[in-house]
């Protein structure tokens, strides 16, 4: 009996496991959708087709395109917060590591299908009935975060508020990777931020532009 209590746990274990693949698969498939044509103009066959699914398939894990357009929202806001962490172990002085937090962003959002497509989702909401995650608020958060220490230690002068720089620099990336999106797909997002990091940040902290990755 015990062996077939085992046994048994090992199918709904490979079963769990293939569900979970194709919810990224499908996950995958609304995002490179979202990004490319907007949520106006995708159906759920389109996401199904994508897959090689059937519509059925990927009702069976979304019950409508909002629930798509919420879960890769939702994904798109994930990601950002791990491209801060990945700043923070690198250890980097502060105002070094916020011009890393924007270089590294801007690669994202030039190579991320996900952050492509929550980008995308996040300026058609209106058209999206359902509520998505709020925009902005805790990507320019870990940047004030940075600044704070940056005033702290030195590297930004006593009247700087990182309050109201870092709004500017929030608003800064997120308008600058737009225009880049309309006018170049995002193929220069990488040189336009360095523009802002070298206009907008200390010079006397600033190592040699960095070249594009």
């Amino acid at each position: 009996m015990g062996r077939s209590s085992a046994g048994g746990s090992k199918p709904r274990e490979l079963k769990q496991e293939r569900a979970v693949r194709t919810r990224e698969q499908v996950l995958s498939a609304a995002a490179t959708a979202f990004a490319k044509r907007g949520f106006p103009a995708v159906t759920i066959l389109d996401v199904a087709e994508l897959t090689g699914m059937t519509k059925g398939a990927v009702y069976f894990h979304y019950a409508n395109k909002e629930a798509l357009a919420i879960a890769v929202a939702e994904e798109f806001y994930q990601r950002l917060p791990l491209i801060f962490e990945d700043v923070r172990k690198a250890g980097l002085p502060p105002v070094k590591a916020v011009a890393e937090l924007l270089h590294r962003t801007a690669v994202a959002f030039r190579d991320d299908t996900i952050i492509q497509a929550g980008a995308r989702l996040q300026i058609e909401s209106s058209l999206i009935d359902a509520t998505l995650p709020r925009p902005f608020d805790g990507y320019t958060d870990s940047i004030t975060e940075l600044l704070h220490e940056a005033k702290e230690a030195g590297e930004l002068p006593a009247s700087c508020k990182p309050e109201v720089l870092g709004r500017v620099l929030g608003a800064a990336f997120f308008g600058v990777q737009h225009i880049s999106w309309r006018l170049n797909n995002r193929a220069d997002l990488a040189e336009r931020v360095e523009e802002i990091i070298e206009a907008v940040l200390p010079q006397t902290t600033q190592g040699p532009a960095r070249k594009a990755s």
